[in-house]
């Protein structure tokens, strides 16, 4: 099986204080992974470790079979990690349209591209970032990764703060974006049920560890290990 995005034995955190602990998967080129689990068990930090913003103290990260974890941000996102942080980190003062083209990379999505993925922000598109929405700024997060040509998209609580619309907008573009742009993508959400109705496979963190693995599906249908894993019931 090629890999798209590899991990092996990560232990990382912040300075000495360790929070993802031991962690390895693969991750196939256009497949998807949900990574669910309580609040404070390491999955935005996992992300974070993709992309070089932690203490990396064990461990290699895999980008198509190259090592990328001794590399800084900048260029894991060049070489195709494209990263959508739980905090949005759009430009505040810059138009929607100047937040995609500082971003844009050459073979990534075109701006005309991403605002037909978001009607919204084309209605917006000289509106400056302090100024959108909390759903436009999530939309725009996306749409500046996409830009940036990602091989692998990292999504961290898209869904987090959203209004229930705004979440079905989000939710059918994320769909879009897998049904037809061939990325792979790792998805953190706390809303289980869209995780495992948006991934093919789910890995549940606790304690910075992966304490379960399997298809999506199979931990849709097993309502007990949701509940012991998760803490959630239907």
């Amino acid at each position: 099986m090629s890999v798209g995005l590899a991990l092996q034995g990560l232990v990382a955190g912040y300075g000495a204080t360790v929070v993802v602990d031991g962690i390895s998967l693969a991750l196939p080129p256009g497949g998807t992974l949900a990574v669910l689990g309580r609040n404070g068990v390491g999955k935005s930090t996992l992300l974070a470790t993709l992309m070089g913003l932690t203490t990396l103290h064990r461990g290699a990260v895999l980008l198509a079979s190259d090592r990328i974890d001794g590399l800084p941000t900048h260029q894991r996102a060049r070489l195709g990690l494209g990263y959508v942080p739980q905090e949005r980190e759009i430009f505040p003062s810059l138009t929607t349209e100047e937040n995609l083209a500082v971003s844009a990379l050459p073979g990534g999505w075109s701006i005309a591209a991403v605002l037909d993925l978001f009607p919204a922000l084309k209605e917006r598109h000289r509106t400056t970032g302090n100024r959108l929405s909390g759903g436009e700024q999530q939309m725009l997060a996306i749409g500046r990764a996409l830009v940036g040509g990602p091989k692998v998209l990292l999504l961290d609580e898209p869904l987090e703060g959203l209004a229930p619309i705004v979440i079905e907008t989000v939710f059918a573009a994320l769909t879009k974006i897998r049904d037809e742009s061939g990325l792979s993508i790792i998805l953190v959400e706390q809303n289980a049920d869209f995780a495992l109705s948006f991934a093919q496979d789910v890995a549940v963190l606790d304690r910075g560890k992966i304490v379960h693995f399997s298809s999506s599906s199979a931990l849709r249908a097993d309502e007990a290990t949701q509940a012991r894993l998760l803490g959630v019931s239907r």
